[in-house]
């Protein structure tokens, strides 16, 4: 079996996990809209759905069409570094716990989670993301990868994080316009 064949392997374990993220976060959304929650900034989550797409799709092919080698002495550590990422994410999940979600949707009167990687991190989740973004690709030397999905992904967490942070009422420039995407969101069965 060909390193490449192996990341490909390794890829199709990320997609999977992605799956289960979304299961989970189905779960979590029917919870959260039960309990009165409303959902924020939802415009951009199709555009996030493509892009990590995109980073998948973009780590299988270019090592093949541009036959990038696997680099022992960058490949393994950037190997180690995505499942320390993986490790992240399922943490923040665990102490989320009901409230995770890939979405940005909010229960009123629930106070902000302070334990786990909260305690020291803003974004521990959004840490992860960003950098696994860059160690993914470079598993397999898909550099053009990692630099297109870094730049990509700095400008949709930009905007991300606002609308968040703006939906939790926790950040303190806060500009709310009556045309902006933070207008909440509801499902039509509960409008």
């Amino acid at each position: 079996m060909s390193s490449l064949e192996v990341y490909w392997a390794f890829l199709a374990l990320i997609g999977t996990e992605r799956i289960a993220e979304l299961l989970v976060a189905r779960k979590s959304a029917r919870w959260s809209f039960a309990r009165g929650a409303q959902e924020y900034g939802r415009r951009h989550y199709p555009f996030m759905v493509c892009l990590h797409v995109g980073l998948l799709a973009g780590c299988a092919l270019e090592p093949s069409l541009y036959l990038r080698p696997f680099i022992p002495w960058l490949g393994w550590p950037m190997l180690g570094i995505a499942l320390g990422c993986q490790v992240v994410r399922w943490w923040c999940v665990a102490t989320l716990g009901r409230r995770w979600n890939t979405r940005i949707i909010v229960v009123p009167d629930l106070p902000l989670v302070a334990s786990g990687p909260y305690r020291r991190l803003k974004h521990p989740n959004y840490a992860a993301v960003v950098i696994e973004g860059i160690a993914l690709p470079l598993v397999h030397t898909a550099w053009i990868t990692a630099a297109l999905f870094t730049l990509t992904n700095a400008a949709l967490l930009r905007h991300r994080i606002r609308l968040e942070e703006d939906a939790l009422g926790i950040r303190s420039d806060s500009r709310r316009d009556a045309g902006s995407e933070l207008q909440p969101w509801l499902p039509p069965a509960l409008h």
